[in-house]
C-alpha cells in the first residue's frame, strides 16, 4: 500500500519551489503525492504553463523516489463535460498528459461526480441519476484515450464523497456512494462493453467531522467511511462483477482523507477566516491517533491500494483543511513524527492484521489522552480502542 498526501503546493514550474515543497512530504516519510490537474472546456492539449508545473513536480519526484498520482478534472460544476464534444475533449486532454509527463504512471478520472459542486445536473427530470450515467460515459472514453497513449498506465475511476441526499430538488443536488457505485454499474453494463472503464476505484472515506474517528462505522444509512470496508467491496461487486469490469476485487485508493488540527496561538497569525462549527477540529494528538489508526485499518483491508492524507502543510483559510502534518509556515506539528512511525511500522510489515477484524484499530495503542478520545468521540460508536498516553511515551 502506497502511502502519502494530497497537495498541490510543489505543482510549481519553478524546480526550486517544487523540490522544497516535495522534500517536507519527503521528510514526513511520504512515498506519494497526489496533485490536481484541471481541464477547462475547450482544452485538447495541456496548456505550456501547466506543463511547465508538472514536468517540474514530475522531476521532483522522481530524484526523491515519491511517486506522483494525478487527479484530471473540471473546476466546479459549470466546466461539465456533458456533451460528446465536452467528453472528447477531456479525454484527448488527459492523453496529453499521459505523453508528455512520462513520469506520472497513475491517474485519478474526476472529482467527487456524485456532488453538485463538481458535476451538475446530478437528477434528471423524473428523479433518476443522470450524473452516474454521464460520468462513467466520462470515464470510458477517457480510459480508451490514456491506454492509447501508454497502456502502462493505472486509472482510477470514481473519487466519490462518503456522503450525499439521494433527493433532488433540494439546492445541494448529491448523491450517496451506495447509490452513486450502483449507478455507475448500471450505467456501464448499459454500454454493453467488453473492457473496463478502470483499473482502480478511487474513495474519499472522511468522517463526518473531525472529530468522527476512522473506526466509526455505518451500521444503516447510504454514507461510507474507513469502517465500511465490506460495505464497499460489496457495492463495487454488485455494480460490476460479472462484466469485462473488476468489481469486488478492484484496488481501492483512499486519496483523500484529513483530521482537522486545533491551532495553537502561537501559530495563529499564520491562518485567517472563521473555522466553521461543523468541522469540530481536534486536538493534534487526536489527530496522530486518528491517522495512525487510518493508516493501519487501510493497510488491513486487501484490496487497498494507496491511502493519501489531505494534506502534506495546512491551507492558511480557517474554512478549509488544517488537517496537514505540518502548519502553514512548514513546521511540523506534533503528530508528524507519529504518523511517519506508523507508516515505517507498515512497509515493515509489522502490522497484525488478525484482531480485531480487519476495518478497526490493532495495534493496541494511539497517542491521544483518554480525556482527548473521550471528548473528541462523545456520541460516536467506536469498534475496538485502546489507549496509551502520550506523556507515557
Amino acid at each position: 500500500m502506497y502511502m502519502g498526501a494530497a497537495e498541490d503546493e510543489g505543482r510549481n514550474a519553478d524546480p526550486a519551489v517544487a523540490m522544497a515543497k516535495m522534500q517536507l512530504a519527503k521528510a514526513a516519510g511520504f512515498d506519494t503525492i497526489r496533485i490536481t490537474i484541471i481541464w477547462k472546456p475547450g482544452e485538447s492539449v495541456v496548456p505550456p504553463d501547466e506543463l511547465a508545473a508538472l514536468q517540474s513536480i514530475g522531476a521532483a519526484g522522481e530524484f526523491l523516489g515519491i511517486r506522483i498520482v494525478a487527479t484530471i478534472m473540471n473546476f466546479g460544476s459549470n466546466t461539465t463535460p456533458l456533451t460528446a464534444t465536452a467528453r472528447t475533449e477531456f479525454a484527448r486532454f488527459s492523453a496529453d498528459v499521459v505523453r508528455q509527463v512520462p513520469g506520472i504512471r497513475e491517474y485519478i478520472i474526476g472529482n467527487e461526480p456524485n456532488l453538485n459542486r463538481y458535476w451538475l445536473p446530478q437528477f434528471g427530470p423524473s428523479g433518476e441519476d443522470v450524473a452516474a450515467t454521464a460520468y462513467v460515459q466520462l470515464l470510458a472514453r477517457t480510459y480508451d484515450a490514456m491506454k492509447a497513449a501508454d497502456k502502462g498506465v493505472f486509472i482510477n475511476g470514481g473519487s466519490v464523497s462518503p456522503r450525499g441526499i439521494d433527493r433532488p430538488g433540494t439546492g445541494r443536488d448529491t448523491h450517496s456512494p451506495t447509490t452513486f457505485i450502483r449507478d455507475m454499474g448500471t450505467a456501464y453494463r448499459a454500454l454493453n462493453r467488453k473492457k473496463p472503464i478502470m483499473d482502480g476505484f478511487a474513495f474519499h472515506p472522511y468522517g463526518e467531522n473531525s472529530s468522527t474517528p476512522p473506526t466509526f462505522a455505518h451500521a444503516t444509512g447510504t454514507s461510507l467511511g474507513l469502517a465500511d470496508y465490506g460495505k464497499l467491496v460489496t457495492l463495487l461487486g454488485q455494480a460490476f462483477d460479472g462484466t469485462a469490469q473488476r468489481g469486488s476485487r478492484l484496488p481501492i485508493v483512499y486519496d483523500e482523507y484529513g483530521v482537522d488540527s486545533q491551532i495553537p496561538d502561537a501559530k495563529s497569525r499564520l491562518y485567517g477566516g472563521h473555522e466553521p462549527a461543523t468541522t469540530k477540529p481536534v486536538s493534534e494528538g487526536v489527530q496522530a491517533t486518528y491517522y495512525d489508526e487510518a493508516l493501519q485499518m487501510a493497510a488491513c483491508q486487501p484490496t487497498v491500494r494507496g491511502f493519501l492524507i489531505f494534506h502534506v502543510t495546512d491551507e492558511t483559510d480557517h474554512n478549509r483543511w488544517q488537517s496537514g502534518v505540518y502548519y502553514a509556515d512548514g513546521t511540523p506539528k506534533s503528530s508528524r513524527p507519529f504518523v511517519k512511525r506508523t507508516m515505517s511500522t507498515i512497509r515493515s510489515g509489522a502490522v497484525d492484521c488478525g484482531e480485531p477484524p480487519v476495518g478497526t484499530a490493532n495495534d493496541g495503542w494511539s497517542i491521544a489522552t483518554p480525556a482527548e478520545i473521550a471528548a473528541a468521540t462523545k456520541g460516536s460508536r467506536r469498534v475496538g480502542h485502546k489507549v496509551l498516553s502520550l506523556a507515557s511515551g
